[in-house]
């Protein structure tokens, strides 16, 4: 199906709901995966040795993800007794736009503060995610979802593509935007992704709304009501195998996933590459993302998400394994390339195959069971990566580690059957 088929497909909701991928992906990419790393290193944490500001980054990237793990199952099931996923996302959400805008008042050689600002904000961020998500049952039809999934994806790299280039020019060429130097350039572009991501959440606001069902209960009887509903979605886990084997699964190859994300930039810098070539390949790598995401769900389409899934966790297998043997600053751009083309397809079909799996009424809160593993995952990658290079004296150690887990999702993921859908 052409790009434009797919765009026509999804009514007006569905662009807005996408648009939140357009707006938050600013963050994931100019912050999380590039800059940040970068500016902590050189700038907050410059005093301290290079392995050890890598460690405190990864501690700081799996203490984010463990907050949002533990809130993220909970608030989902208050979420779905109070109607309040929109709420919950917007609330997130300012929590992430006021933190990512705070870092431009931290100063040098802060670090302490600069990881606290930081670990919020990827908290909004990733507590955004389990209400966003959720909100995919209310925008797209069942035979649609792998599209509109993808479509979300699709607007996220272009989105965070483009601000993401013209924060780059101005850290390459920071007289030319009047920036005193290159610091001040970053600092200015943690303002513009918390600008950026206010601005294009405000369509989701307006435009998507949760299925029209009784009013929800007050704020104390939804949390009460939304707390015994999660213990026993608990017990009743059990029984759908094919929710909890996928949770499994899910769990294992989306710590890879993340860790590559969050951890690809230091560890470049760790080998050794320049801070330029770092962002240039992680530039390419949003390039690629944008159109490969919607090819990927077009492949998803055709030929079954979970045949696509394991497609994609298998190419990152090898992605791992080459990472741990690149020497060239052509071969870390070809890598990068490579991840844009698989990256976004094993996102969004994780998201629509799961969507498939689970009870439309429990959304929020199954979604925030997902969203939890794929968290309390990244509290395991970024610190076990960083710990074994430490330990080792060599990073490329730590990376090699990261296709266990591919293996071991990917094996999991393929006992997984969906009616309808393989």
């Amino acid at each position: 199906m052409a790009p434009y088929r797919v765009f026509a497909r999804a009514h007006r909701p569905a662009l807005a709901w996408a648009l939140y991928d357009w707006a938050n992906s600013a963050f994931a990419t100019t912050v999380m995966a590039a800059f940040f790393p970068l500016f902590f290193r050189e700038y907050w944490c410059s005093a301290s040795p290079a392995g050890r500001c890598s460690f405190r980054l990864g501690v700081a990237n799996s203490l984010a993800s463990l907050l949002a793990a533990v809130m993220a199952p909970v608030l989902g099931a208050i979420a779905d007794r109070a109607n309040a996923r929109t709420r919950f996302l917007m609330l997130f959400t300012v929590l992430g736009v006021v933190m990512t805008g705070g870092l431009w008042w931290v100063a040098a050689g802060q670090w302490p503060l600069a990881l606290a600002l930081y670990v919020l904000a990827v908290v909004g961020f990733s507590g955004g995610l389990t209400f966003y998500d959720a909100l995919l049952l209310a925008v797209a039809r069942t035979e649609d979802m792998d599209l509109v999934s993808a479509l979300g994806y699709a607007c996220g790299y272009l989105g965070g593509g483009l601000l993401f280039g013209l924060n780059v020019a101005t850290v390459v060429w920071p007289a030319a935007f009047g920036f005193a130097d290159q610091a001040a350039a970053i600092r200015c572009a943690f303002l513009l992704v918390a600008a950026w991501w206010a601005l294009f959440s405000v369509p989701l606001l307006l435009l998507v709304r949760e299925p029209t069902k009784a009013a929800g209960p007050g704020a104390g009887q939804a949390a009460r009501e939304g707390l015994r509903q999660l213990r026993q979605t608990v017990r009743h886990l059990g029984r759908l195998r094919p929710v909890w084997l996928f949770l499994l699964a899910y769990w294992l190859y989306i710590d890879g996933v993340d860790t590559i994300i969050r951890m690809a930039v230091d560890y470049g810098h760790t080998l050794g590459f320049e801070a330029r070539d770092l962002l240039v390949a992680l530039g390419l790598t949003q390039l690629v993302g944008f159109p490969a995401a919607i090819a990927y769900g077009r492949f998803g389409h055709r030929c079954g998400a979970r045949r696509a899934l394991l497609a994609g966790i298998a190419a990152y297998a090898v992605l791992a394994a080459w990472g741990s043997t690149v020497q060239t600053t052509t071969e870390f751009y070809a890598l990068a390339a490579v991840v844009g083309l698989v990256q976004g397809g094993v996102q969004s079909l994780s998201r629509s195959l799961y969507a498939r799996l689970i009870p439309a009424d429990k959304a929020a809160e199954f979604f925030g069971f997902y969203n939890m593993l794929g968290k309390s995952a990244a509290i395991i990658g970024p610190t076990a990566m960083t710990w074994v290079g430490l330990v080792a004296g060599n990073p490329r150690w730590g990376i090699l580690s990261v296709v266990l887990l591919f293996v071991s999702g990917g094996w999991l993921l393929y006992r997984v059957r969906v009616p309808g859908t393989d």
